[in-house]
């Protein structure tokens, strides 16, 4: 059995835009991306909401911060063989002030941490797909959308900021945008159930790719 971690915030949690309720489990982009693979293929849900790449948000009861948490979560599922990374919404949120550059900085941190951490048996470590999150709609006021509406510039930047940053680490990269938005409806961050399955789609053969590869390497 091979084992995917789906390692994200709300949107791979699955906060329903409509309803503000969590979609139905096979509307899980990490759902979808799983019946995608097929048999033999175990994809974890690992999204919490909220959560920043490496910033703290004492607002909220549950760790945030990313980074600090990630070694918990790797050592709960592993052996790993691909872990799929999909953050930096809410470290642009107003009051944690982040930039498309520190999102950067926190994804490497976390490949980092992925890369250098020793698996049970001592199982190679996962491949890596970073994911860029699609960016929010200006919809007016809602209960997300003022949080992050002031940083459009750094939004503007993230994607290819982060394939930049994934280019010089020699990680696969996917910009969710270019398949997944915010409709008009709901609250301007998170997405419907097509938008959300929409990424489980698009993954499933980047995920395949990267499970082929680390078959022919222990052949």
């Amino acid at each position: 059995m091979r084992t995917v971690l789906c390692y994200g915030d709300s949107l791979t949690w699955g906060m329903n835009a409509l309803t503000g309720e969590r979609h139905h489990h096979e509307d899980q982009w990490p759902a979808v991306l799983g019946a995608e693979l097929g048999d033999g293929v175990m994809v974890v849900n690992a999204g919490l909401n909220g959560r920043t790449t490496m910033f703290d948000d004492h607002g909220v009861a549950a760790d945030r911060n990313g980074v600090r948490i990630l070694p918990t979560i790797l050592a709960t599922f592993e052996p790993i063989d691909v872990t799929v990374f999909m953050l930096g919404s809410n470290d642009l949120k107003t009051f944690i002030s982040g930039s498309a550059v520190a999102i950067a900085q926190g994804i490497k941190r976390l490949v980092e941490i992925t890369r250098t951490t020793v698996q049970y048996g001592g199982v190679p470590n996962p491949g890596i797909l970073v994911v860029s999150p699609p960016e929010p709609l200006a919809l007016g006021p809602s209960p997300s959308f003022p949080l992050l509406s002031p940083r459009t510039t750094e939004w503007h930047a993230l994607a290819s900021t982060l394939e930049l940053l994934c280019r010089d680490l020699g990680v696969a990269f996917f910009d969710s945008a270019s398949v997944a938005a915010a409709e008009g409806g709901g609250d301007g961050v998170h997405l419907d159930a097509a938008n959300t399955r929409a990424i489980g789609t698009a993954l499933a053969p980047l995920v395949a790719e990267l499970l082929a590869q680390r078959e022919a390497k222990s052949a």
